[in-house]
C-alpha cells in the first residue's frame, strides 16, 4: 500500500468463491470484514459484531494499519494489509470508510459474491452511486444500508401506524438540527466537512419521509443558508408534499429530530431520537444473517435505495445552487 494509504487497483483484485448461504439455511455463523477503523467502525460496526451471536469479526482492512491494530487489539480478527485478501477469506463485507472509497471497493466485493453491508451515502458522486448499484445488480448479491432509522423498532412501529397512500391532502415535515460538525469524532471528517448536512443527514430524511408519504418524485425547490443550513421541498408519489430543514452545524445538543405527518392520513408525530445505534445494527445483522441462510438477495434498504436516495441529494444540491 502506499505511504499514503491510497487505494490502488493492484491490492484490489479479490478471488471470486461462494457466497455463505443457501436455500437449505444451514448458516450457523456469518464471517464479516471490515473495511474501515474509524470512530464509526469502532462504536458501531465493530461493537455490534462483537455482540451478535450469529456473526464474528473476521478481520480489519484500513488504509491506516494503525488504525486497524487498534480495533482489532478491542475486538479481535486480524488485521489484512490487502483489500483483496479481506474480501477472499470472509462471507460479507462491512464498509465504514469515506464515500469516494465505499464506491471504489463496493464493485470488488460484489463481484467477488460477498453480502455487503454498506454505509450512507452511497458514493460521492451520482455517477458514483450509479456505478455502486448497477455492480450490486449485476452480481446479485445481498445488500443493507446502515440507514439507521429504519432499523429502530420504535420508528419501524410509528411507521406501521401511518395509512399506506398518502395523497395531495397530506403534508409532512422533518427536522433534524445538531452540532455534529462543531465538535466530537465526527467533525475531523474531511468529506463530511467538505460536503456538509445534506450528504450525511440527507439521506436519513429523505429516506424516512420517503418511507412515511410515499416515493420522492421530485424536489420542489431548495435553499441553503449558512451555517450549513439546509431548507428544501419534496413532492411525493400520490400528490403528498414535504418539507425538511437541516444542519450539522449548529449549536444544538443533543440533536434536535422531528417528523410530522398531517392530513388525510391523520396526524402523526415523531420527537424521539432513534435508539442506541448498536441495537439498531443488531437489528440490521439480524437481517442479514437471515437472508445469507435463505439466499434472500433483495433488502429494501440495499443498493439500490441508496442511489434513489443520492439523486434526491443531487438534485437539492443542484437547485440550491
Amino acid at each position: 500500500m502506499p505511504a499514503d494509504g491510497a487505494v490502488t487497483h493492484d491490492t484490489l483484485t479479490p478471488r471470486r468463491r461462494p457466497r455463505a448461504g443457501g436455500q437449505d439455511g444451514g448458516v450457523s455463523e456469518l464471517r464479516i470484514g471490515l473495511a474501515g477503523a474509524g470512530p464509526w467502525a469502532r462504536r458501531v460496526h465493530a461493537a455490534g459484531m462483537a455482540a451478535h451471536p450469529r456473526v464474528r469479526l473476521a478481520g480489519v482492512w484500513s488504509r491506516r494499519r494503525e488504525s486497524a491494530e487498534q480495533l482489532v487489539a478491542d475486538a479481535g480478527g486480524r488485521v489484512y494489509d490487502r483489500f483483496a485478501d479481506l474480501v477472499d477469506d470472509v462471507d460479507a463485507v462491512a464498509f465504514a470508510v469515506p464515500p469516494g472509497v465505499q464506491a471504489e471497493l463496493v464493485p470488488l466485493a460484489a463481484v467477488a459474491g460477498r453480502h455487503l453491508i454498506l454505509e450512507k451515502p452511497l458514493a460521492d458522486s451520482q455517477a458514483g452511486a450509479r456505478a455502486v448499484a448497477a455492480a450490486v445488480e449485476a452480481a446479485g448479491v445481498y445488500s443493507t444500508m446502515m440507514l439507521t432509522l429504519r432499523f429502530d423498532p420504535t420508528i419501524r412501529s410509528w411507521l406501521d401506524g401511518i395509512p399506506a397512500g398518502a395523497g395531495a391532502d397530506t403534508v409532512g415535515s422533518m427536522r433534524w438540527l445538531s452540532g455534529s460538525l462543531l465538535g466530537g469524532p465526527y467533525a475531523a471528517s474531511p468529506w463530511r466537512a467538505e460536503h456538509g448536512a445534506l450528504l450525511d443527514v440527507g439521506p436519513h430524511v429523505i429516506d424516512l419521509l420517503d418511507a412515511t408519504l410515499g416515493a420522492v418524485t421530485g424536489v420542489d425547490w431548495a435553499h441553503r443558508a449558512d451555517p450549513d443550513l439546509w431548507r428544501f421541498g419534496l413532492s411525493h408519489a400520490g400528490g403528498a408534499h414535504s418539507t425538511v430543514m437541516l444542519s450539522s452545524r449548529l449549536p444544538v445538543d443533543p440533536t434536535e429530530v422531528e417528523i410530522a405527518v398531517f392530513g388525510g392520513a391523520g396526524r402523526h408525530l415523531l420527537t424521539s431520537r432513534p435508539g442506541d445505534a448498536r441495537a439498531c445494527y443488531a437489528v440490521l445483522l439480524d437481517e442479514l444473517v437471515d437472508a445469507a441462510a435463505t439466499g434472500r438477495s433483495c433488502s429494501p434498504y440495499g443498493a439500490a435505495r441508496g442511489l434513489h436516495l443520492q439523486e434526491i441529494i443531487e438534485r437539492v444540491r443542484e437547485i440550491a445552487g
